[in-house]
């Protein structure tokens, strides 16, 4: 790469590391320090995505040949292949973190312009990396003779519309006014529902309490009704709705398919993730969480300036080939 003209992809990181919020400190674990921050594993795994180099090997040949993206994701040398694998199979909490600190500045940014903060949430699974386990043999702990390739620490689950699906599962909350963005994500094993989830994430104030939030049949959960107002919330579903006659409540729930569901469409067609990219909940956190990060990056930056949405996916095309600025 000719270092006289940057690439999308090097402006693309530094707008990223630029719009990071570093998280609240905490207490110093024992021992020696790591040689690098969690920012410089994050903007790596946004690289990958970005990229599409989801292998450990291939991170390494990249940064080591590359010396401004080393530099723009702040690598003060190229780290070794094996703590490349290690840190981003670690990223699931800071990853989380930066996408609800982002999502509390696109409420302070964006909503201060609207009557009512309104969101939706629901879940989406991720099929799973290699060949399938049936859960019979998984019970027994047992992989088949001739059976290769396992990602082991995926699950089973079942959906509506695409049945019976062996691995991982995101859930997101999106603003359903002025336009969906995500406000925050939880990248979970396919064993833990979406409801459980939502309301781990509310009891650790994690999820952000909107004076309505919008959701399918899992979660008009009781005890996540309960919560949820006592937060100061109101939790509307479909078992909320009148069944006598239409109402301003049939009108806002309508907004849910509007909303969330468009959401994870864009979010898979921008980043071009559909289906894990690796074996593990470590690293396919990383990645489907970057992207979710990338994408609220991209968003907020946007209306700043009041670009649209609809570019999100352009930006970071001109990115992935790398094309001169």
């Amino acid at each position: 790469m000719n270092q006289k003209y940057p690439d999308h992809l090097l402006d693309l990181i530094q707008q990223v590391a630029a719009n990071y919020q570093v998280p609240p400190p905490k207490r110093k674990q024992r021992g020696t320090q790591p040689d690098f921050s969690p920012l410089s594993f994050l903007l790596l795994a946004v690289v990958a995505v970005v990229t599409k180099t989801f292998c450990d090997s291939e991170l390494f040949r990249l940064l080591a040949s590359d010396e401004l993206l080393r530099a723009a994701c702040g690598f003060s040398r190229t780290p070794h292949r094996t703590t490349i694998s290690r840190r981003l199979k670690a990223l699931l909490t800071p990853a989380e973190e930066q996408i609800k600190l982002c999502g509390q500045q696109i409420v302070a940014e964006v909503v201060v312009t609207q009557p009512h903060l309104i969101s939706a949430i629901d879940g989406r699974m991720y099929e799973a990396l290699g060949a399938k386990w049936h859960s019979s043999d998984r019970l027994m702990n047992r992989i088949p003779a001739g059976l290769r390739n396992v990602d082991t620490e995926s699950y089973w689950s079942k959906s509506g519309y695409r049945g019976w699906v062996q691995g991982y599962r995101l859930t997101l909350q999106t603003l359903v006014f002025p336009e969906p963005v995500p406000l925050f994500a939880a990248f979970r094993s396919n064993k833990e529902g979406e409801i459980t989830t939502a309301k781990t994430a509310l009891k650790d104030q994690r999820l952000v309490v909107t004076d309505v939030v919008l959701g399918d049949e899992a979660f008009s959960d009781a005890e996540f009704r309960t919560s949820f107002r006592q937060a100061k919330g109101w939790v509307l579903t479909h078992k909320q709705l009148p069944t006598q006659r239409r109402s301003w409540k049939h009108d806002l729930f309508a907004y849910r398919k509007e909303t969330i569901e468009l959401l994870f469409q864009r979010i898979c067609q921008a980043v071009g993730i559909k289906r894990c990219p690796a074996k593990g909940t470590g690293k396919n956190a990383a990645f489907v969480l970057a992207g979710v990060w990338l994408y609220q990056m991209c968003w907020l930056q946007n209306y700043r300036v009041g670009k649209p949405a609809a570019i999100i996916k352009d930006q970071i095309d001109l990115a992935r080939w790398r094309t001169p600025k």
